[in-house]
């Protein structure tokens, strides 16, 4: 499903060291430690890992939208490079949807459900683009036309969609203004199995066609191998292997990716055994964020080492 991407010039992203913390009144906790990736121009970047490993953390760090308590409290984010932790207000409001835009966990919570699909959409335009009314609505309809959904829903609020259409409604406003960087953070959530392949099938042809890159976040290891270039794997804040997204998936190199790997049921072939994640390997349950976690970040893990009772 993916293409390749661009070799032009260099990464649309590169984050550094990155580290950040949610400062509680008792206790410190590291949800980022010291990550380090690039993105390139076109390329699909996926980031995989269980829940609470720090993905979603990671995403909104690279847009700035942390809260406290939580912090940035090391490394650099550099976007077609410049620095984003540099960056002002004003130069943030331009960076954020322009030229980095980001597609929520849940199309639900994301659209405001007393406006119309329509509203939201022309408020883009209206806000960003200082169009008239009348003009974005018209962009507001191309918009879901290239999404494939019927124009007329403008007029439809949230509640009157089905989740696949929500997800498209959220996708077709983050492309709005034609980003460089799309961030889509766990982007088929809820989603039945035959509606997360429409969902994917269109992330793909809108990647090809307006030729941006994405930083794509799932736990579902089958749908980021099918949309990736390369990918890296999470666990408890930190990166534990990372390589071209098929090359991990026939080689995994660290016990956790293969322990996720094998979390999920293959589509074809032989029946085989479905180990359960926390069977699979026995350092797998995420530890303790408050402590400092024990020695099994060296990655690539070389073949044949023993980690744990778990054998790479």
């Amino acid at each position: 499903m993916s293409t390749h991407p661009s070799r032009d010039d260099a990464p649309v992203l590169e984050v550094t060291d990155l580290s950040v913390e949610y400062h509680g009144e008792h206790r410190t906790v590291r949800a980022v430690d010291r990550v380090s990736f690039t993105i390139g121009r076109g390329e699909i970047f996926g980031l995989a890992g269980e829940s609470g490993c720090g993905k979603s953390t990671a995403a909104n760090a690279v847009m700035r939208l942390l809260r406290e308590p939580a912090a940035i409290t090391g490394g650099t984010i550099r976007f077609q490079g410049r620095d984003v932790l540099a960056l002002d207000a004003e130069e943030l409001r331009t960076l954020r949807w322009r030229e980095v835009a980001m597609v929520f966990q849940s199309a639900m919570s994301s659209l405001n459900p007393v406006m119309t699909v329509g509203d939201q959409i022309v408020d883009i335009f209206t806000t960003h683009e200082r169009l008239r009314k009348s003009v974005a609505r018209e962009r507001a309809a191309e918009l879901l036309e290239l999404v494939r959904i019927d124009p007329g829903r403008l007029r439809s609020y949230p509640h009157q969609l089905s989740g696949g259409m929500r997800q498209r409604v959220v996708i077709a406003m983050a492309v709005a203004l034609r980003p460089q960087l799309l961030i889509m953070d766990e982007p088929t959530t809820a989603l039945d199995v035959v509606v997360q392949q429409e969902i994917m099938a269109q992330i793909a042809e809108l990647q090809r066609s307006l030729g941006f890159s994405v930083l794509f976040i799932t736990h579902d290891m089958s749908l980021m191998i099918e949309l990736s270039h390369r990918m890296a794997v999470m666990y408890a804040g930190r990166f534990v292997e990372t390589a071209p997204a098929r090359d991990l998936f026939a080689h995994p190199r660290h016990p956790y990716t293969r322990a996720l790997i094998n979390a999920f049921p293959p589509l074809s072939g032989p029946n085989t055994p479905l180990v359960g994640l926390r069977e699979g390997v026995r350092f797998t349950d995420i530890p303790d964020l408050r402590e400092e976690a024990p020695g099994h970040w060296v990655a690539p893990v070389p073949v044949g080492t023993v980690i744990d009772g778990g054998r790479a």
